[in-house]
């Protein structure tokens, strides 16, 4: 399970220069209709305090971050997570988190590790519209 934290905000920290992670964003931005979701890049202010607190490098994005009732998750365990708050048939995906931790690990890993080379990578960190610049917490859009 995640570790906890002082507040009770989703939020989804992802890697903004990242294709792959700026993709399962939007995917995220589409589905959650509820509005259950704030957003922060790994690159903001926000992104930058929370992998510090994780102890996780703050140049090197690897692993996505999502906290949901205050509780943090990383990894596959945040993707399903994320997952589980989305209506119908999202939740199915969620059943990634009972794999065995060495096989989620390598599998998340794999992808992590290989991510621009095999997705792309933004020249800069995306900076929504003024429409999505409610969603991110904390102003978190941009390094």
């Amino acid at each position: 399970m995640g570790n906890s934290l002082q507040t009770n905000t989703n939020l989804i920290v992802f890697d903004g220069e990242c294709v792959l992670c700026s993709g399962f964003f939007r995917f995220m931005l589409r589905r959650d209709r509820a509005g259950r979701f704030a957003f922060a890049t790994a690159q903001s202010p926000l992104g930058q305090q929370l992998y510090r607190q994780h102890g996780l490098p703050t140049e090197n994005f690897e692993t996505n971050l999502v906290i949901v009732n205050g509780c943090t998750h990383q990894r596959l365990d945040a993707f399903a997570a994320a997952m589980r708050a989305l209506p119908w048939p999202w939740p199915l995906l969620s059943l990634c988190r009972f794999l065995p931790g060495w096989l989620k690990d390598a599998l998340y890993f794999s992808i992590a590790r290989n991510r621009y080379r095999l997705f792309g990578r933004f020249d800069s960190c995306m900076i929504p519209g003024p429409e999505l610049r409610a969603r991110f917490a904390d102003g978190g859009y941009g390094a």
